[in-house]
């Protein structure tokens, strides 16, 4: 170790004291600074700069008229780009954009169709149509740059897009707001609506029994129907027939009534002539009574008397027969009056009780003067032996006849005032009862036409509803199954469901609920481990990635073994100059790290450990590369370019490793690069101790490995390189 330690201070008072190489390793020390500096400050923050980008815009929107209303969504994009300073917006038309994406002038070119508005209009109609942006870039320009106008052309769909939903759904909310209303409004129609569910589901049995007894109800309508139709032309006879028989018993009571008026004057004489003779009879009674019986003057008398009273008695007997031709005439009336209203009146017309009265006082007054004839007759045959009891046969008739003069007079009187008037009446009422009969039977008459196409129509009607009902009752089992989904699904969803709630739902602020759909999701960023910008974001990569170069830097330029006299190992050798490798790596690593914290102001979370982690993987960089070029000599450097190489794709250093093909997944985790990125992230974003020590264990372990690699192995591996090294040296393209 004394003689490694004597070649390092050797190496560096012949650094210090050849200006050349003292100039040669100062600039191998910077050299690698300026690869990183410069790729960090190339890519401090390029995304700031994408106003930068022209992109052409070109809007051939035609608009459209939207429910009279005007819409042009083209122009109004174009507007709202006008004010955007995302990209170098150009507008212009469809041939000079497409001519500058060709030729360069523009990375990008976006074109709204004429029929954008037009298809954006269709969310109303039936048959919504999807508006199209078309969008040209040229890829042949630049890597990245498609990527970031592609970026810009999305955020302009994004914008349309939100603005179309926001405004869609404010108008649907408006109309639900709207429905929420009237829902409200109706919510106790509602409630009765399911309570009449509920009612019919419970109602449905009796409403099928009902159907089918309407069905057999029409079935006996029509029956009847089709037996009232036979009958039609019976009733017609009958009407006619009936008709016919009112004018004949109008012609009758007519006639009677001309026979009652004829015959009035002759009853009313009679009785007057009856009234006389019971009068006169009475008078001579009395004046028989008042004389002195003379048996000659007698005979006049009697004689006398038995005329009057055979002439009464024949002039109550023409009356009696008169008044029956009067009660035959009403039992007429009353039979006729029975056949046209059909009704059977078993009591006797009305106008028959007082003529059957007075029938019954003429048969008295009959009666009486029969028993005065007779009585006259009988006093005859006395008045030879018993005067006294003629006289008081006498006294008798006189008694008789003056209750039959009272009786007479009384039954004028009555006749006069009340039987002439009644029965005058009574037919007269008869008349007009019958004179409305036969205008009922006439309109019968007249209506029964209108009857007969009544029943037809009926019959049809009947018919037409019969098989209406039959084929409600062939749907009774689907109307039966659907009541019954429909009222238990009302019944889950009072259960599962408040429809106060839906109210309430339905019943929103329109304007707030159109800001929620225009951006329903806002990203709330919580930066854990916060980066400035993109250089700052690549700073350990391209940090990490000028040690490395700086070492293939110095194993290019520097020698690993010594030329000059002297008896050393190759451990020694091997260790001496490592000790000289180390240092300028160290400087290397030190002027990079503390460059990017002082010049380009890298925002470092742990500036000291950023230091400190970039000298860590300075000296187990240098042991690797050291070690491959001092075992394995220019195949060695060769091995440290591949191993460069495989490590600037594979490390994760640009893209996340999940993103890159599966080899380079595979040899991620052996690939120092991979931990000392690592290491240098957790200094510049904020240490997480857990991966830092597993970085830092992985790079120790390897600058151990190779150390122990190349001290163990050098001796041994230089005597068969040695020979390879002359081989190549003959060709003199080799040092």
């Amino acid at each position: 170790m004394k003689v490694s330690w004597n070649i390092f201070k050797m190496d560096l008072k012949n650094i210090s004291r050849n200006w050349v190489a003292a100039i040669l390793i100062g600039g191998l020390t910077f050299l690698p600074s300026l690869y990183a500096w410069l790729n960090i400050y190339a890519a401090w923050d390029p995304y700031s700069r994408t106003d930068k980008l022209p992109v052409a815009v070109v809007n051939e929107d035609e608009g459209a008229l939207i429910r009279e209303e005007e819409i042009d969504v083209g122009d109004q994009l174009i507007q709202n780009l006008k004010e955007n300073k995302d990209m170098d917006w150009t507008f212009t038309s469809r041939e000079e954009a497409m001519d500058g994406v060709e030729y360069g002038d523009y990375f990008a070119a976006i074109f709204i169709p004429k029929d954008f508005s037009e298809k954006l209009g269709t969310v109303v109609s039936g048959e919504p149509e999807k508006a199209e942006i078309e969008y040209y870039v040229n890829e042949k320009l630049n890597s990245i740059a498609p990527k970031i106008t592609e970026k810009g052309a999305s955020v302009i769909v994004d914008k349309v897009s939100s603005r179309f939903i926001s405004t869609v759904n404010g108008v649907v909310l408006d109309l639900f707001n709207e429905l929420g209303i009237e829902i409200e409004k109706d919510l106790p129609d509602i409630k009765k609506f399911e309570d009449y569910v509920f009612e019919i589901q419970k109602e449905l049995p009796g409403i099928h029994q009902t159907l089918e007894g309407i069905a057999g109800d029409a079935g006996s309508a029509q029956k009847i129907i089709h037996q009232a139709q036979k009958m039609m032309p019976e009733v017609q006879q009958t009407t006619s027939e009936g008709l016919q028989t009112v004018n004949d018993t109008l012609s009758q009571l007519t006639a009677a009534q001309q026979q009652l008026k004829a015959a009035a004057p002759r009853i009313k004489a009679d009785l007057e002539k009856i009234t006389e003779i019971t009068k006169e009879t009475n008078a001579f009674l009395k004046k028989i009574q008042q004389t002195e019986l003379d048996f000659t003057e007698w005979d006049r008398a009697k004689k006398s008397l038995d005329e009057r009273v055979t002439g009464s008695i024949e002039k109550l007997g023409g009356l009696e027969a008169d008044l029956n031709q009067v009660k035959d005439l009403a039992v007429q009336l009353n039979e006729a009056k029975n056949q046209q209203t059909g009704v059977i009146d078993p009591e006797p017309p009305a106008i028959t009780v007082p003529i059957d009265a007075s029938l019954q006082k003429i048969e008295n007054m009959k009666n009486q003067m029969t028993e005065i004839q007779t009585n006259a007759r009988t006093i005859d045959s006395l008045v030879q032996d018993e005067q006294e009891r003629v006289k008081n046969g006498v006294n008798d008739l006189q008694a008789i006849a003056a209750d039959t003069s009272v009786k007479a007079d009384s039954f004028l009187k009555e006749y006069t005032e009340t039987i002439e008037p009644f029965v005058q009446q009574e037919i007269a009422q008869a008349i007009k009862t019958l004179g409305t009969a036969k205008k009922l039977l006439t309109e019968v008459q007249q209506t029964i036409p209108e009857v007969q196409r009544i029943l037809v129509d009926t019959d049809g009607n009947l018919t037409n509803g019969k098989q209406q009902v039959e084929k409600a009752l062939n749907e009774y089992p689907y109307v039966y199954s659907k009541v019954n989904q429909l009222a238990s699904r009302i019944k889950s969803i009072q259960g599962e469901t408040d429809i106060n709630e839906i109210i309430q739902l339905l019943r929103n602020d329109p304007q707030a609920e159109r800001s929620f759909f225009e951006e329903p999701i806002i990203l709330n960023e919580n930066k854990l481990f916060p980066i400035k910008n993109y250089g700052t974001g690549m700073s350990p990569f391209y940090t990490v990635l000028a040690i490395w170069v700086g070492c293939l830097l110095l194993i290019s330029l520097l020698s690993t073994d010594i030329h000059r006299e002297g008896k050393f190992t190759a451990k020694q050798v091997y260790i001496g100059r490592f000790f000289t490798f180390g240092l300028i790596g160290l400087i290397q690593s030190l002027i990079v790290t503390v460059g990017d914290i002082a010049l380009l102001g890298v925002t470092v979370k742990a500036p000291v450990l950023f230091i400190l982690f970039g000298m860590l993987i300075s000296m187990v960089f240098m042991s690797i590369v050291y070690t491959l070029v001092s075992v394995f000599g220019d195949v060695g450097k060769a091995m440290a370019i591949v191993m460069l190489v495989l490590q600037i794709a594979g490390s994760g250093g640009t893209y996340p490793i999940m993103l890159l093909p599966e080899f380079f997944q595979w040899i991620n985790p052996f690939l120092p690069f991979t931990y000392a990125i690592d290491l240098m992230r957790e200094a510049v974003g904020g240490i997480v101790w857990a991966r830092a020590v597993k970085d830092l264990i992985f790079l120790m372990v390897v600058g151990i490995i190779m150390l122990a690699f190349g001290y163990l192995l050098k001796q041994k591996v230089n005597k068969a390189t040695n020979q390879l090294l002359a081989k190549s040296r003959e060709t003199d393209l080799f040092h």
